[in-house]
């Protein structure tokens, strides 16, 4: 690939040597203007000062991490714009689902070659959704399996030619091997873009032991992952805890007993054919956001004209037609449905600008009871095959007005529609479905329905990413939005003794005279 001259870059990276690499990179790329920064905090510092195109950071930084710095560009008006790639060796999903949602531009696993740190950055800088806002709604992770028919590769290093022929036979059948009779040469492997999977590395040798080997392994972005299994003679405690503390994962002495030594290679590569998916899994989540991201918002596009034009034809369809007074409520309750899923675009607009933090609140007085009556109404009609019972109860005393919350009508109109449309859907027939109002401050409105949560959902609950074989519990996730937007808040509760659900939010109360 090649960078265009005007390309800035900011390295971020506690270790300089490893920073120092990375602009070496770039440059042979063909960058020119590379910036660095050994934490966060400096990066932040170098940000607000300089414009850069792309950052690159490694995700394991101090004493602000790379995580915290994309927080903190993605909530910063100035910065949100920034293509930002994480370099990693975490493997947690729910790392990775937190680096989706502050609009991460692309994930890098260590270790990675070359080519692959050139194919990230092109895909960094050419994709048109760089600005890279908290991406929205998707269901789950797209679990890529991918066949590969290339063995794993085996690095031995030993300065003793009979034993590189005896390590080499023992792992031709089942792997590639390469091998090195020197600390040089193994590092000039390891830190090429043909690096080994794994290295079984002797520790006495001359110039170079194994140890000094594997402290400057540890120094390159390409090699600092790279499994090592120790072969030496040294059986004393000290060296061990010495080759363990530079990272490696094993060691085994001399004799070599080809039996135990072929188990433990065999393990070890389980891990490495699990980070080589790694890989591929964080790209295709990546990518299944971003293409629902730009599909949701051509959908809303596309469909909010149909949607008034829709509207329109009823209008003029009552105005000009003589209909009788069943096909009048018919024409009311098409253009009545209508203009509920206009809504539901209008809001998706919303809701995409509340995640990617662009959402500005102008709190007013908001009638909660009538919007409640409504959507009461809406779905005793929509699930009336179900025979439920949908009740609403105001906790107020005699003669006092019910007050108002102090927030957004079509928020609330939405968060509650969800709200009962779910409860609706999920309870069984002949049910009860009880909404609460209590005139408390924070106002108190609660949705109960019979029929519980499944257990293995009820922590994640208003998390934005269920397992997809849950995709009917969804839209939690939305709600929790809606209600933190107004400065609310929402809870879960299940009783598996009662069989019901209890999920109840907070909204402020409108107070006359209060001073926004």
């Amino acid at each position: 690939m090649s960078i265009s001259v005007a390309t800035k870059f900011l390295v971020v990276d506690n270790s300089e040597s490893i920073r120092q690499v990375l602009i070496q990179k770039l440059r042979a790329f063909g960058a020119q203007r590379c910036l660095e920064a050994s934490n966060g905090e400096e990066a932040l510092a170098i940000l607000r000062q300089v414009p850069v195109d792309l950052i690159l950071s490694d995700s394991d930084t101090a004493p602000m991490s790379g995580l915290d710095l994309l927080k903190a560009i993605r909530t910063d008006a100035k910065l949100c714009s920034v293509s930002f790639i994480m370099i990693t060796h975490e493997s947690s999903r729910d790392y990775l689902l937190d680096m989706i949602k502050y609009g991460v531009s692309s994930v890098l696993v260590k270790p990675y070659t070359f080519d692959g740190l050139g194919e990230h950055i092109e895909k960094a800088l050419n994709n048109p959704s760089k600005t890279a806002v908290p991406l929205a709604r998707r269901k789950d992770v797209v679990e890529v399996v991918t066949e590969s028919f290339t063995p794993a590769t085996i690095l031995v290093v030993d300065d003793e030619p009979n034993n590189l022929e005896i390590l080499s036979e023992i792992f031709k059948d089942e792997y590639r091997v390469l091998v090195a009779q020197n600390g040089a040469k193994a590092l000039e492997i390891c830190t090429s873009d043909t690096q080994p999977d794994l290295v079984l590395l002797d520790v006495m040798m001359p110039n170079m032991d194994g140890f000094e080997v594997t402290r400057r392994l540890r120094e390159h972005p390409n090699s600092q992952h790279i499994p090592v299994i120790f072969i030496t003679g040294l059986a004393d405690k000290e060296a061990r805890v010495k080759g363990l503390d530079l990272g490696a994962v094993d060691f085994v002495t001399k004799p070599i007993d080809a039996d135990i030594l072929k188990v433990r290679v065999r393990n070890f590569m389980r891990y490495v054919e699990l980070h080589k998916k790694l890989q591929s899994d964080h790209d295709a989540m990546l990518e299944n956001v971003r293409l629902r991201d730009v599909i949701g918002s051509i959908t809303r596009h596309d469909l909010k004209v149909p949607l008034t034009g829709i509207v329109h034809l009823i209008e003029t369809m009552q105005e000009n037609g003589a209909f009788n007074p069943k096909q009048l409520e018919q024409l009311t309750m098409m253009k009545e449905i209508a203009l509920q899923a206009t809504q539901a675009v209008n809001f998706s607009t919303e809701l995409y600008k509340i995640e990617a933090g662009h959402f500005k609140l102008n709190p007013q007085p908001v009638k909660i009871d009538m919007i409640l009556h409504r959507l009461i109404e809406i779905s005793r009609e929509t699930f009336r095959k179900k025979n439920l019972k949908i009740s609403i109860e105001i906790d107020v005393s005699v003669d006092k007005t019910i007050p108002n919350v102090l927030g957004d009508a079509t928020l609330c109109y939405s968060l509650f529609h969800n709200l009962i449309n779910n409860a609706c859907e999920y309870t069984n027939e002949k049910s009860d479905v009880m909404v609460l109002v209590s005139d408390t401050d924070p106002m108190k409105i609660t949705v109960k329905n019979q029929g519980v949560v499944p257990l293995r959902l009820r922590e994640p609950f208003f998390e934005k990413y269920l397992d997809s074989i849950s995709t009917k519990w969804g839209g939690a996730y939305a709600t929790k939005l809606m209600a933190e937007a107004q400065h609310g808040s929402i809870s879960l509760d299940v009783s598996d003794v009662d069989d019901l659900t209890t999920v109840t939010v907070y909204l402020p109360k409108f107070v006359e005279n209060f001073a926004v």
